[in-house]
Parts: structure tokens; C-alpha cells; sequence
């Protein structure tokens, strides 16, 4: 009886224990997604606050929502989204409870990141959260920094990627058929690593974590974004086609004539589809399709899962350039010098207008309804992306060289005289233009230009060179919780 008596006062003090400590357990919330685009749906949830308690949810300083906790003092998810004008940067969700005061917090950081050559799988190079740059101020741009990957023999040839705080680029030197992959810190240019090998034509691509690339002679390669650690191989010939990855898929084009579809985890390839010539076009995805240029003349769309061709669309000449689909249509330029839209379920051509003297591989830009295409004849073109009628023109000096970027009411290109050049998306109005960074297609992410140049150089423009007030709160410290003022007109 002893014995029970004390057995059972035992498990009672653990009881009452382990009651105490949950009692005790500190107010903590969980911020999903911790990093994305202004605009952004944010989820909250939380646990360790009193039973029943009235919490507000902060975002920075403002009251956004108002939640319950459940009788174990948890609070299921809650979604708010953030502002449009949300500046890139640190940010902070906050939880306090009205009656005890508990309060937990978490960082958010928005970020407009350009992670691949043709920003997203759609490929249409346009950033449609940029909110630092615009047309009233881009002329205030000047050079924060410029890097080498190498030194003076390896040309800045690729368009770069932006994610993560980090920026990348791949540089080419033509004389021994060499390439370097280098990371810098997106903001001040330090140099963070550099890996080597044969040369490098396309663009890098970031996603999940993992930065793809495709390198001439020894395939499609990926490495941990973070520390360039080598993840794996895959024997692809493919020196100019810049990897799109979809969910658990990537995708590449190829010299060898084929598209290809690859595991993005493991490298394992899942289908090839065959085209009538080399592949120097870099795929695009939307609704389950992948489209893609060959220089056989056509666009083709093939199913994402299975590889099967959907249809294909005849041009005048080899398409070397890069699909970009938008509102049911896929726009493409050939090297007949015409600028090319389709149906993108049917393959259908709408319309084709003529584009002088386009050489390889100036892709097509699309945004708010208005498609850009650069030509060799130094032209910047502006079309209605619906009906193909003819916009604007706007000159740059020298042969356009790059495919165009587009971001918050402004179009980024360069030329052939070494510059790169600004203009108003509406009107083509050149706003600004700096000597340095031509060869690549510019890159536009967190208010900062990036782009390659021949003279070895990755460069990066920012608001008075990076001195500006939009770029000194990147990282912040929480707000106190006295200065936060509940809301009291919500409603949980």
C-alpha cells in the first residue's frame, strides 16, 4: 500500500511538473515563408501563450491581425499580406498578448530577387516587385561596386543571378576555353568564392537552395548556392541554354539537338525531347509546358512531365533566343530579324513584326502588357504585346547586345559602346546611362543593377552608388513592444 501510495505521488509531482514547465515554456511564433518578394502572403502560427489570449500580430510597427489562442495557448495559422512598398530588408512579425503582455517575435526579410536569366521559369525578364528603383530616380544611379572573377582575360559574358544576398556570375575566357563561377555579396561586392573550370556561356540559376549552371564540355552542374559545394554532374552539352527549374524538375536545352528534363535533387534525367538542331535557347515554363527554341527555325512546347511535344511553330530563321510567355501568348525573336507571338495552348501565331537586324540571342522582354526586344541596329523596340502594334523606338549609340530587363515602369539594356542604358517603359525616354557593364543582359534585384562586361568586370549600380537611405535599414533591430499599439478596431 506504501509502496502505491508513493508510486502514485510520484507521477503526481511529475504531473504537476511537467504542467509548470509547459506553464512556464516562453511565448515563441513561427514566420512561413522567413524570406520573399514585397506582396507576399506571410503565414503565423504560435504556442506558449496564455489560454484563451487575445494576441495581436505586428508587422514591423503595424497591427496587422488580430488571433485567439486555443486552450493550450496556441495560435493556429494566421495570414496577412505584406505591402507592395515593403522595402528590401530586414522586417519583423511580433505577437503580443493584450492581457499578460506575453509576446514573442521573428525576422522577415523581403527581397526581389533575380534568380535566373529570365527572372522567373515564364522567362518574360521582368521584376514586378522592384520598388526602389523607379523612373523618378534611376538617374541618381551610380556604381557601388565592380568585381573580377578572374582578372583581365575572362570576360563577364553571362547575365547574372541575384538571390539570397548573394550575387553570381559566370566569366568566360575565349583565348583558352576556360570559365570561372564566382559569388559576391549583393550589396558591397566581396568576393565570397570562385570555382573554375571549362568555359562558361549561360547563365546561373538559384533555386531551393541550389545554384545550377551549365558548363561547356563538363555538363550541367549543381552546388550548394551558400558554400559553391559540388552536388552533382550531369553529362549535358550545354554551353549557352541557362537552366529553369520547376518544382522537382530542371530544365535545359542542349547542343546536341535535345531538350532536357532532370531531377533537380539527384541530376537523374527524366526525358529528352528531340528538336531539328542545336538548342542555344533557354527554356520557358508556364501551365505545364516548356517552350523552346532550335536552331532548326522552330518554338517548340512539350509537355513538363513526359517530354511529349505539344506542337511546334515555324519562324524565318534559327531561334537562338529565349521564349518569354505571358497572358496566353509566347513571344520569341528570330534571326530573320522579326519578333514573333503565339498562341501558347496552340502554337497559333498572332502576330510577327519586324525587328532590324537582331542578332543572336537578344530575348524579349514583357511587362505590364508591352513586349521589349533590342536590335542590332541599336534600337531599343517597345510593342503592344496583344496586337504587336509598334510602341516606341528608343536609340542607344552602338549594336544592342544583350536581351532587355524590366522592372518597375523601366527598361535596362546594353550596348555595344560599353554602357548601359535606362529608359522609361512607357514612353522610351532614356532616363540614365553609365560606362562599364554592356555585354551581358542586366539583372535587376533589391534597387540594384547588375551586369557583366567584356572588360572582365560584374558591375552593380545602386541609388547614389549604394549611399542612399533605401539601402542603410537592411538590417534592423526588433521593435520594442512599447512601441506597439494594438489596433482596437480588429476583429479576431
Amino acid at each position: 500500500m506504501r509502496i502505491g501510495l508513493h508510486v502514485a505521488a510520484s507521477l503526481a509531482a511529475i504531473t504537476l511538473g511537467a504542467m509548470a514547465s509547459s506553464a512556464l515554456a516562453a511565448p515563441a511564433i513561427t514566420v512561413t515563408p522567413a524570406s520573399d518578394h514585397p506582396s507576399a502572403k506571410v503565414g503565423v502560427t504560435g504556442a506558449g501563450f496564455g489560454a484563451g489570449e487575445t494576441i495581436d500580430i505586428y508587422f514591423d510597427t503595424t497591427d496587422e491581425l488580430l488571433a485567439i489562442s486555443d486552450a493550450n495557448g496556441r495560435i493556429s495559422k494566421h495570414t496577412f499580406k505584406t505591402s507592395a512598398d515593403t522595402l528590401p530588408g530586414q522586417h519583423w512579425v511580433t505577437a503580443v498578448g493584450r492581457r499578460d503582455g506575453d509576446a514573442a517575435q521573428k525576422p522577415f526579410t523581403a527581397s526581389t530577387t533575380w534568380a535566373e536569366f529570365g527572372f522567373k521559369p515564364k522567362g518574360g525578364r521582368n521584376n514586378p516587385w522592384e520598388n526602389v528603383l523607379a523612373p523618378s530616380n534611376v538617374k541618381k544611379l551610380d556604381t557601388a561596386w565592380r568585381a573580377q572573377g578572374g582578372d583581365y582575360r575572362f570576360g563577364a559574358d553571362s547575365s547574372p543571378a541575384v538571390a539570397n544576398g548573394i550575387v553570381y556570375e559566370g566569366f568566360d575566357n575565349p583565348v583558352c576555353c576556360s570559365g570561372l563561377l564566382a559569388a559576391f555579396d549583393a550589396t558591397t561586392g566581396a568576393h565570397l568564392w570562385t570555382l573554375s573550370g571549362d568555359a562558361i556561356e549561360a547563365s546561373p540559376t538559384v533555386a531551393n537552395g541550389t545554384l545550377y549552371i551549365g558548363w561547356c564540355d563538363s555538363g550541367l552542374r549543381a552546388f550548394n548556392a551558400q558554400t559553391g559545394a559540388s552536388l552533382w554532374v550531369a553529362a549535358i552539352v550545354s554551353c549557352y541554354s541557362s537552366p529553369t527549374v520547376v518544382g522537382a524538375m530542371v530544365y535545359i536545352g542542349s547542343e546536341d539537338g535535345h531538350l532536357y528534363a532532370l531531377n533537380a535533387t539527384s541530376g537523374a534525367q527524366s526525358w529528352t525531347a528531340a528538336t531539328g538542331g542545336p538548342v542555344i535557347s533557354s527554356p520557358a515554363v508556364a501551365n505545364g509546358i516548356v517552350y523552346i527554341g532550335s536552331s532548326d527555325g522552330n518554338l517548340y512546347a512539350c509537355d513538363a512531365l513526359s517530354g511529349g511535344i505539344l506542337w511546334t511553330a515555324v519562324t524565318g530563321g534559327e531561334v537562338d533566343s529565349s521564349p518569354a510567355v505571358a497572358d496566353g501568348r509566347v513571344y520569341i525573336t528570330s534571326v530573320d530579324g522579326h519578333l514573333y507571338a503565339f498562341n501558347a495552348a496552340t502554337g497559333a501565331m498572332l502576330w510577327a513584326v519586324v525587328v532590324m537586324n537582331s542578332i543572336f540571342p537578344l530575348s524579349p522582354a514583357v511587362a505590364d502588357g508591352v513586349v521589349y526586344a533590342g536590335s542590332g541596329d541599336g534600337e531599343l523596340y517597345a510593342f503592344d504585346a496583344r496586337t504587336g502594334a509598334s510602341l516606341w523606338s528608343a536609340p542607344t549609340s552602338n549594336d544592342i547586345e544583350s536581351s532587355p530587363a524590366a522592372a518597375n515602369g523601366v527598361v535596362y539594356i546594353g550596348a555595344g559602346d560599353d554602357r548601359v542604358y535606362a529608359f522609361d517603359a512607357l514612353t522610351g525616354a532614356r532616363l540614365w546611362t553609365a560606362q562599364g557593364g554592356a555585354i551581358s543582359s542586366p539583372a535587376v534585384a533589391d534597387g540594384m543593377v547588375y551586369v557583366g562586361s567584356g572588360d572582365s568586370f560584374l558591375y552593380a549600380y545602386a541609388l547614389d552608388g549604394g549611399n542612399n537611405a533605401n539601402y542603410k535599414r537592411r538590417h534592423t533591430q526588433p521593435p520594442s513592444f512599447s512601441t506597439l499599439h494594438p489596433d482596437y478596431r480588429l476583429k479576431p
